[in-house]
This record gives C-alpha cells, sequence and structure tokens, in this order.
C-alpha cells in the first residue's frame, strides 16, 4: 500500500511517497527558498532575441525569465501578430500559425507587460523558464484556460469511463478553455468534478483582473504550499495513510482533506517522535541510496547511473546473480527486475532529457520485444511524466527521453566537489609528487641552491618521496651541489610546499 509521509520542522519541510514501503518519490521544501514553479507573474519583456526565438521577461527574480516561441500560446501569438500588422488575418487560415514560421519579435517588444507562468525554476546560471499555456492543477483536472483541447489520463484505461469524462468535461469547461481529466477522476462523481472546474475558472478570472491592475513584475499567483500540492496529487484510493509528525501539519492536512476529499479523512494520522519520522520509516537510509552511483537489485544484479550534461547513462549488470535454467534466461529475468527498478529511479531522482539504458545483450529477438512491452508498460503505470522511447537495438540499448520537471535529486542535495570539479576524480598521489617535484626543480634552477635547504611537504607527499623517490632527492642534491632535507607538516595542503634556503 501507499503512504505519503509528512516530516515538518522549523528549518525544512520533507515529503515522501512509499509503496510497500519502498521510497517512490521524495520532495522538499526549505523555509528559506520560495519556490516559483507553476507561479504567475505580470512580467515585462527586456529584451527580443528573434535569432533564437527568445524572449527575456523580468519577473522581479535575480536573473530574468526566458520565453521561448514554442512556449507562447498560439492564439496570443495569433492576436499580437495580427494587431503588428494593423490587419485582420484570416482565422480560418491562421489560426494556429506555425510555431516554424511564426516570428516571436512580431509578437513580443521590448516593455510589453506579459502574464507568463513560472514552467520551470532558475537553475544555475539560468533564470526561470516561462511559458504563456498556463495551466491550473486541481483535484480531478488540470485546467488549461488558453488551450481548448481535453486529454486524459493514460492510466484511465476503461473506454466507457474515459468517453464520460470527456463528455462531462465539455459541457462543464467555458468555451475556449480545455483541461487534462487526472487519474483521481475515475470513477468521481460529476458534481465533484464540475465544482472542481468551477473553482478553477474563478482561480483563473481572479488572475486576470490582477493581472489589469498589478504592478509590473508583481506576483499575481502561486500554488499551493508543496505539503499540500503532495497531498492533493498523490491521495487516492491506494493511499493508506498520510502521516505527519506536527498537530500543526496534521491539523493543516486535514482542513484540506476534508474540503478535496471528506471521505479520506480517517487516512491522516499522527505520529509521535522520537524515533525520527523518516528513521522509523527508513527513508533516509533510501535517500541516501538515491544519491549512489551503484543501484543493488534483488537478485544480485545491479545498475550503475551516471549523469552527464548530455545525458543520463544507465548501465544494467548481471552482477553475482546466475539463475537457475538457461543463460539467455537469467539475462532476460535480469533485464526485466532492472526496467522496473530504471523507471523507479528516474522518478525518484528526478532525471529528466536523454537517457540510454545500456540493458544486458539478448540474443533472442522475443526476448528483446518482451522487455519493451514492459519497459513500456511500467513507465505508463507508474511515471506521470512524459517520455518517448525507442526500440530496444540489437545492442540490448533502449533510447528514450523523459520529460524535465525542476532540479535533479543530485542538485537538490549535493554540490560539485571543489577538489575534483565534478569529476569524481583526484590526482593520485603519486602524480601529485611527481608536479611537486617538478615545480621545486624549477625554484632551484631559478635561485642559487648551493648550501643546505628545507623542503617542507605535506605527510602524504613526503611518505610518498622518502619511500619512493628518495634516489630523486639524491640526484637533486647532486646536480645542483646543495644538501636537501625533507620535514612533513600536517598543516599543509597536499599540493602545498614551502622552501627554506639555510
Amino acid at each position: 500500500m501507499k503512504k505519503i509521509i509528512i516530516s515538518e520542522n522549523p528549518w525544512q519541510t520533507r515529503i515522501a511517497v512509499t509503496i510497500e514501503d519502498r521510497l517512490q518519490n521524495i520532495y522538499f521544501e526549505s523555509h528559506v527558498v520560495t519556490s516559483l514553479e507553476r507561479s504567475y507573474f505580470k512580467g515585462i519583456v527586456t529584451k527580443v532575441l528573434p535569432g533564437i526565438q527568445t524572449a527575456f521577461v523580468d519577473i522581479g527574480q535575480e536573473k530574468a525569465g526566458f520565453l521561448h516561441i514554442s512556449e507562447i500560446d498560439r492564439e496570443m501569438a495569433f492576436a499580437r501578430m495580427s494587431e503588428a500588422t494593423d490587419e485582420p488575418l484570416d482565422r480560418e487560415t491562421e489560426r494556429r500559425p506555425r510555431r516554424s514560421s511564426a516570428d516571436i519579435s512580431k509578437i513580443l517588444h521590448e516593455g510589453n507587460p506579459v502574464l507568463v507562468q513560472v514552467n520551470k525554476e532558475p537553475i544555475y546560471e539560468k533564470g526561470a523558464k516561462l511559458t504563456t499555456c498556463f495551466t491550473l492543477p486541481g483535484r480531478y483536472i488540470v485546467l488549461m484556460p488558453n488551450i481548448p483541447r481535453i486529454g486524459v489520463s493514460k492510466k484511465i484505461e476503461e473506454r466507457e469511463e474515459r468517453t464520460r469524462l470527456k463528455e462531462l468535461l465539455q459541457k462543464a469547461l467555458p468555451e475556449g478553455m480545455g483541461a487534462i481529466i487526472r487519474t483521481t477522476s475515475e470513477n468521481a462523481k460529476e458534481a465533484a468534478i464540475v465544482k472542481d472546474v468551477e473553482f478553477l475558472v474563478e482561480t483563473w478570472n481572479n488572475i486576470q483582473k490582477k493581472f489589469a491592475t498589478a504592478e509590473p513584475k508583481e506576483k499575481l499567483h502561486e500554488d499551493l504550499p508543496l505539503v499540500l500540492q503532495v497531498v492533493r496529487d498523490s491521495l487516492d484510493e491506494d493511499v493508506e495513510a498520510v502521516i505527519c509528525n506536527t498537530t500543526e501539519c496534521q491539523n493543516k492536512v486535514l482542513k484540506f482533506v476534508r474540503h478535496i476529499a471528506p471521505d479520506q479523512i480517517h487516512k491522516v494520522k499522527l505520529y509521535q517522535e522520537p524515533p525520527n519520522l523518516f528513521d522509523a520509516f527508513n527513508i533516509n537510509a533510501q535517500l541516501a541510496e538515491a544519491l549512489e552511483k551503484k543501484v543493488a537489485l534483488k537478485s544480485g544484479g545491479s545498475l550503475i547511473i551516471e549523469t552527464t550534461e548530455a545525458m543520463t547513462v544507465v548501465d544494467v549488470n548481471t552482477g553475482k546473480f546466475i539463475g537457475k535454467k538457461s543463460l539467455e534466461d537469467t539475462i532476460l529475468k535480469t533485464n526485466l527486475e532492472a526496467s522496473q527498478e530504471v523507471v523507479r529511479q528516474l522518478r525518484l531522482r528526478n532525471i529528466g532529457g536523454l537517457i540510454v539504458i545500456d540493458f544486458i545483450d539478448m540474443a533472442i529477438s522475443s526476448h528483446r520485444q518482451q522487455l519493451m512491452r514492459f519497459f513500456e508498460k511500467t513507465l505508463k503505470e507508474e511515471d506521470k511524466f512524459q517520455s518517448v522511447v525507442l526500440k530496444v537495438s540489437e545492442f540490448g540499448l533502449i533510447q528514450m527521453t523523459r520529460k524535465r520537471s525542476g532540479k535533479t535529486l543530485m542538485q537538490q542535495l549535493m554540490d560539485t566537489c571543489p577538489t575534483c570539479d565534478g569529476s569524481g576524480m583526484i590526482k593520485s598521489l603519486q602524480t601529485q609528487s611527481d608536479e611537486l617535484l617538478d615545480r621545486f626543480k624549477k625554484e632551484l634552477q631559478a635561485g642559487a641552491p648551493e648550501g643546505n635547504i628545507v623542503l617542507r611537504v605535506h605527510p602524504s607527499i613526503f611518505k610518498n618521496i622518502t619511500h619512493i623517490e628518495y634516489n630523486t632527492i639524491l640526484a637533486l642534491e647532486k646536480q645542483f651541489n646543495c644538501h636537501i632535507t625533507l620535514e612533513s607538516d600536517p598543516t599543509f595542503a597536499i599540493d602545498q610546499y614551502t622552501i627554506e634556503r639555510k
């Protein structure tokens, strides 16, 4: 069964979603950093770059957000292009202009106010990614106020139910609006869905009213606090309990659940610490594992997950698993287990973009097809983010893309190593000793080395030189006609040294 586990502390809120006590999703909310994702702003266009079809929009943050033409609503583009030409365009033929032929400089101009929504948080040196294809998430639907299209969650499979929900939304939505029907709508009562639609439409109308009178760069609307977002998006019939570690958190969640799903209010429970809530449910240990490069499989195999700037690569290994039947059956079983774990890891680590999975090579084509079907089915059932998967190659590779959403787990919790600068490698002790000796020799060549010279180094370098490179010291003494004394100093950095002439 599924659990939603909420740990609130004065410095941070953490929310974990588990299935059968295995961590599936983890969310963090700092109490000193405000989240921007899904927020609406009255932005001011500061720069338009037709060469890359992008506009930069000031929303009052440290970095201006960027709005690509692919994120501009077509109706808005049509209206602004019509205004720019001062001629009425033929709506029958131009109602949906192709983005490839549109010019952002005809849609937006410097100084223009524009209603924008933050699509992705700022990351590194980039500002927030913005959109005018607006969405407003609710309990049963995600309202698309300027996209007149109705989509249904891929997890709702019964044709009759999909038809019922589509027809219901067609009647309930105002003209020109669309929606994505969420999984929670399945078998929901019509009155509850209509109530959700009315609330979201009213929210949209309030955003538009605020935009008309708001100051430039003003925030007009923001989504619910993270705790309530997760409860809204994850609370369904499969949830066994929503567990909070404080009375204040429990009361907040109770009030919200009483409003959106009163029949599930009995699931909201209080956990009395100590021990720590995340330790009691083994969340901290599983979180630490999710930051490791190697992921162990139950069968004895493993995954190796490496993320580069361009893509993420997942390598599947059999490890100590030898199976009971033929080699091909062993490989197929390992690959099937690995494919399910890959989906979990992509979701848990919030990995997006281009992903290449190197499954163990399978000689039997029916096994490759079976793996492909199972992997696609698992993605469909367990991952809410959009993905595109190519067929498994003869080398056992599966190439896919997965929609990016915010920072990865690694980016949220880790900093780049200042020693290796993110490479995961540092120079060997022998290499550092050689480089230090090279610099030492250059200084001997530049100065007057006769007499006694004291070379003071880090203890590791001292040990390496005295045990391995001592003949080098003797050779330098002979070459420069001096006496060299080595000294160890534990306060030195490994590449630090000093030279003292006596």
